[in-house]
């Protein structure tokens, strides 16, 4: 290959080199991993040649040079590509990637908003790049909580062509978290089935607590999005290692509530036993909570510039005995990394309430609660059950002093029902019961999350047309999470959402003192708060039916001596009850890690 490269600039500097020819030499280099001769030899030819073919030749230049990591060099090329061709829409394309990988998202932006300006879908050789810029659009612009306007881009790119499913999920997330409803608006050629079909497995769990159709929607994406042929790393047996290597993998290592449940589980595995893991691929946010979940690791690793096979190899290389995935299909999700097999043992936790669907999954922790054994074939994962509770909890969260009502916006008189879950887990079923609640308790009020403008507004309106004055909900900012948890004991009563439960939060609500009601379905999402409340011994607030959750709430704003003893419960609760040992939620997970890695007996 080096006589022939060397041949080729030869020629492209005597300007002998046909541009056929040049795309075949620089694709025979791309192709054997030498794409520095490739850039080398695209700049010979550029300098030396004067040719109508110089926009694509400075195009794929920058392609090089970008997968080289020159972004420099290949934001130039796209630029001159631009220059000689300004209609040439591929290399703007290109230029808007280039500019997120270099955070700089408004030029993004501005590349992408000029394909879809000045660029007609009409001509058949431009649809797919119109399309491409507006699904760019869409997802940043989410990303950046302009959501409004990600669902009109993703909208109009559906109108364009509606056989996107990867789009589809997304407008569907995005009407979730707006709180749209009806959620499944029919549009021009999709149907509401389709709708259904394309739903990720992560939006289906505020669509519906069927655990069969949560398993169908994980395996659909599993078909579409996740290796299957490629060989299993690990060896079928444990490498019996006197101390078990026990690996985490997240891409929420930083401020995030993986890490808020999980810190002190990292700090507290005995390390006379386990040796602790962590493979990353967060953003840096600069949190104490990152460092905190770094400091806890044995060995930590960034892991987000390899690729999943590569990933895979670094696990396998260090011998991982068990591997805890808390990611499961949720945004950053490395599933194809995990197809590699790189630990004997592999574990879902936290990240996805539901089953993965993930061949490359042999666990999922949880309780008898959670996952009841009659439920447990509608998971692709076996559970490994834990004794008391599934959830992990921190006893060493910082909480500041608790905020006045007045300083949260709050009226000084009145009830205080609360919901501060995630907007797109609020449906407009368990709505309807909230609104009739409020119209049963006089003076009282709902303090629900503010996530974004365009939720608040839809809520509000939600409310007058069901006969509630709008003035009675109220909108709690997102704060850190000390002051966030110093507001929970404002409220009197935390109304759950369904069918996706909330986790973290009913986690945060328990911990301060506030009582939780529930409402359980039969999947994993619409049990959490269930499990949590069993472990407290509380089973009182557990209800199976809207109308049971409907009078359980009204009868407890009712009865300020109930609220009281519920909360004195929950003080037991905090200082001696199983729901927030961590010690002994780390002692019983290790019995369950080493039980699975236990030498087999040999068969009879």
């Amino acid at each position: 290959m080096e006589e022939t490269f060397a041949s080729a600039v030869l020629r492209a500097w005597r300007q002998e080199l046909e541009f056929p020819e040049l795309i075949e030499c620089t694709s025979q280099l791309e192709a054997q991993q030498l794409g520095p001769l490739a850039i080398v030899l695209y700049q010979t030819w550029l300098t030396r040649t004067d040719s109508p073919y110089a926009h694509a030749v400075n195009f794929n230049l920058g392609v090089s040079l970008s997968n080289q990591n020159d972004l420099p060099g290949a934001q130039a090329a796209y630029r001159r590509a631009i220059a000689i061709a300004p209609a040439f829409i591929q290399p703007r394309l290109n230029l808007g990637m280039l500019y997120e990988r270099m955070g700089q998202i408004d030029q993004a932006l501005l590349e992408w908003r000029w394909v879809e300006q000045n660029i007609s879908p009409a001509a058949p050789e431009n649809r797919p790049l119109v399309l491409m810029a507006l699904n760019h659009l869409g997802r940043v612009l989410d990303t950046r909580k302009q959501l409004q306007d990600a669902l009109q881009f993703l909208g109009r790119s559906l109108a364009i062509d509606p056989h996107q499913p990867d789009v589809v999920h997304h407008w569907v997330h995005l009407r979730q978290k707006q709180c749209v409803w009806p959620i499944y608006a029919p549009l021009d050629g999709i149907s509401v089935e389709t709708m259904l079909e394309c739903t990720s497995a992560l939006a289906m769990l505020s669509v519906t607590d069927d655990p069969a159709v949560q398993l169908a929607a994980a395996r659909r994406f599993v078909h579409k999005k996740v290796i299957s042929d490629v060989p299993r790393l690990a060896p079928a047996q444990d490498y019996q290692h006197r101390k078990l290597r026990i690996a985490y993998a997240s891409s929420d290592f930083c401020m995030h509530p993986v890490s808020l449940l999980t810190a002190q589980l990292f700090e507290l595995h005995d390390r006379s036993q386990f040796e602790v893991y962590g493979f990353c691929w967060s953003p840096e946010d600069g949190s104490a909570m990152r460092q905190r979940v770094i400091t806890a690791m044995d060995h930590f690793f960034r892991i987000d510039k390899m690729s999943d096979e590569a990933a895979a190899q670094l696990m396998r290389d260090h011998e991982i005995d068990i591997l805890v995935d808390l990611q499961g299909q949720t945004s950053g999700a490395r599933a194809n990394m995990l197809a590699y097999h790189p630990a004997p043992v592999q574990i879902t936790y936290l990240g996805l309430p539901a089953t993965t669907g993930l061949p490359s999954i042999d666990y999922v922790i949880a309780d008898r609660f959670l996952i009841p054994e009659e439920i447990a074939p509608q998971y692709s994962e076996k559970p490994l059950y834990m004794p008391d509770i599934y959830q992990v909890s921190d006893r060493q969260r910082g909480v500041a002093a608790t905020p006045s009502r007045a300083s949260c916006g709050l009226p000084a008189e009145g009830f205080v029902f609360c919901s501060l879950n995630n907007n797109y887990k609020y449906t407009p079923e368990v709505f309807d019961t909230w609104m009739r609640i409020l119209q049963r308790t006089p003076g009282s009020l709902l303090w629900l999350l503010s996530d974004n403008p365009w939720a608040e507004q839809n809520l509000v309106r939600e409310a007058q047309a069901r006969g509630v004055d709008p003035s009675r909900l109220f909108f709690a900012p997102r704060v850190s999470p000390e002051n966030y948890l110093g507001r929970f004991p404002v409220a009197d009563l935390f109304l759950d959402t369904f069918p996706f439960n909330a986790g973290t939060t009913a986690n945060d609500a328990l911990w301060m003192g506030l009582p939780v009601l529930t409402y359980c379905g039969r999947s994993f999402a619409s049990r959490m708060a269930g499990a949590l409340l069993t472990a407290a011994q509380l089973p009182e607030l557990i209800t199976y039916n809207l109308q049971d959750y409907e009078e359980k709430a009204v009868a407890l704003a009712t009865d300020p001596q109930a609220c009281s003893r519920l909360r004195a419960h929950l003080q037991e609760v905090h200082e001696h009850g199983v729901l927030f040992d961590t010690p002994l939620f780390v002692r019983n997970l290790e019995a369950n890690f080493q039980r699975l890695c236990a030498p087999q007996p040999p068969a009879p």
